[in-house]
């Protein structure tokens, strides 16, 4: 399905609201506004992607996608999801989420396995940002809200996935921002 220049402005729009309304103490507000941060970091990634026809670019810019999205989905797994299942009790969206992420693995092994310019890189690219836009589009509309709903104690944990996505970063050789 083709990315309309509507689209793109649309999302441009909502990266700029989310990284406005992220801003804190510590760089966040709360758990919920830092996943949405790192929603709109790589949704940046793959916008930059998509308007790219260097190979070393979309290189560096896929090497950037895959590293985000493997500590984002680690914090949620280890952190984020275990209370968000506590406090709304909702299993299906979140066994949801879990397969999702297992799928996106997926992809993100295939592609740090291949070299930008190989046969279907740029469609695994493509697909891995599809999926990832479908995702986000569930977190944000049906989990983050019914998070909210449940009351769940978002700035509780919010140092926690802080913490755990800086070591990740460090360790998988990133940088923290």
């Amino acid at each position: 399905m083709a990315t309309t220049a509507k689209t793109k402005a649309k999302r441009a729009e909502a990266r700029k609201t989310t990284k406005s309304s992220a801003k804190g103490a510590g760089g966040t507000d709360d758990a919920i506004a830092l996943l949405e941060g790192d929603h709109r970091e790589v949704e940046e990634y793959f916008d930059l992607y998509e308007k790219s026809d260097d190979d070393d670019e979309k290189a560096d810019l896929a090497e950037k996608i895959c590293l985000a999205l493997t500590v984002h989905a680690q914090i949620e797994e280890e952190i984020f999801y275990p209370a968000a299942r506590k406090a709304t009790g909702d299993k299906d969206l979140l066994d949801e989420a879990a397969v999702e992420h297992a799928c996106a693995k997926d992809l993100i092994a295939q592609i740090e396995g291949m070299e930008a310019g190989d046969e279907l890189y740029d469609a695994k690219v493509k697909v891995l940002g599809e999926q990832i836009r479908h995702h986000v589009k569930e977190e944000e509309e049906e989990l983050f809200p019914e998070v909210k709903k449940a009351k769940m104690d978002v700035t509780g944990i919010t140092q926690q996935l802080a913490a755990r996505k800086k070591a990740l970063m460090a360790e998988l050789g990133g940088e923290e921002k």
